[in-house]
């Protein structure tokens, strides 16, 4: 039983975790920053960057990927801008068509090339690739003392490890700077903190997160990973800081969840087949914030009207 969890089970949980957790970090600030749609954004956004970038260099690596988005991001905002100026529209109209626009020909792209071999199928894009990253030359939990065995662990652990780590590291780093700018962007420019900046620097740490968490939760059911648990949190306490430690709760606990329901949920009710890992986190983090929302302690607040108490 043990060496079969460490194979096929093990590497899926934590990469699902160190996802949710990505995603729930720069999720808190966007969301007290109303913001939160950002991240919706951004996961339309990257899809097209990252189907191009596959398409040039032919490999799902994080350096290809991150440039594609990018490139992405750039035609996006140049895109904004000649519909607002051409056609006189209202910006959110003129973000929701190029947005979905994109996104469209990123999927009719997938559709016509032959990517599957790789896992960059639609499928894979929209819900994520979860179920296959199992560690093959596990034996047991020795192997996580073995070289030779974590050698052959799937590249996406340590690549979504790392970007964990260092989202985390950056909102140490800035966490003073970053609760300035959240709860009063003026104060903060009078205090000699750049503002403008801290606010891209959280959209680059938000794309940053999406395109690594691609393979694992795709590019739209990342959007949950980046609402519900920041969200649910804020509805457990007036603190920031506890308000982060609880995003990570019910980030690790979507992902652990998630994916157990996952692979034995349709067989307690004596379905056949699994469902979609990434799915069923996003699922069980909604129920998440179902739950907070009719018994968190802080249910009955209204807007954001509590802000202040959170510095």
């Amino acid at each position: 039983m043990g060496t079969e969890f460490v194979q096929f089970s093990l590497t899926p949980i934590l990469i699902g975790i160190f996802s949710a957790i990505a995603c729930a970090l720069p999720g808190n600030f966007l969301i007290l920053r109303r913001q939160a749609m950002i991240s919706d954004a951004i996961s339309h956004v990257v899809l097209p960057g990252i189907v191009v970038a596959f398409l040039l260099t032919g490999v799902i690596a994080t350096i290809p990927m991150l440039l594609g988005a990018a490139g992405a991001a750039v035609v996006a905002v140049i895109l904004i801008e000649a519909i607002k100026r051409l056609g006189n529209i209202e910006p959110g109209a003129a973000m929701g068509v190029v947005f979905t626009s994109m996104f469209a020909a990123g999927v009719l792209v997938l559709e016509q090339t032959d990517t599957s071999n790789v896992h960059i199928d639609v499928q894979h894009a929209l819900m994520g690739n979860l179920e296959s990253l199992i560690w093959f030359r596990a034996e047991g939990w020795q192997s996580l003392l073995d070289p030779a065995k974590l050698a052959s662990l799937p590249d996406e652990l340590a690549r979504m490890a790392i970007v964990c780590a260092m989202i985390f590291a950056a909102m140490l780093v800035f966490w003073r700077w970053l609760k300035i700018a959240t709860f009063d962007e003026g104060f903060a420019q009078a205090l000699g903190i750049p503002a403008s900046a801290i606010g891209f620097g959280l959209v680059i740490a938000a794309a940053i997160a999406a395109v690594a968490a691609f393979d694992a939760v795709g590019s739209i059911v990342v959007i949950a990973m980046f609402i519900c648990p920041p969200a649910a949190a804020r509805l457990m306490t007036n603190r920031l800081e506890h308000q982060v430690i609880w995003s990570i709760i019910f980030a690790t606990a979507s992902a652990i969840f998630g994916y157990v329901f996952a692979g034995y949920g349709p067989m307690w009710f004596s379905a056949r087949n699994a469902v979609s890992a990434a799915g069923m986190m996003a699922t069980v983090s909604g129920v998440f914030l179902v739950l907070t929302c009719l018994f968190g302690p802080h249910r009955s607040r209204v807007g954001m009207k509590a802000q202040d108490d959170a510095v």
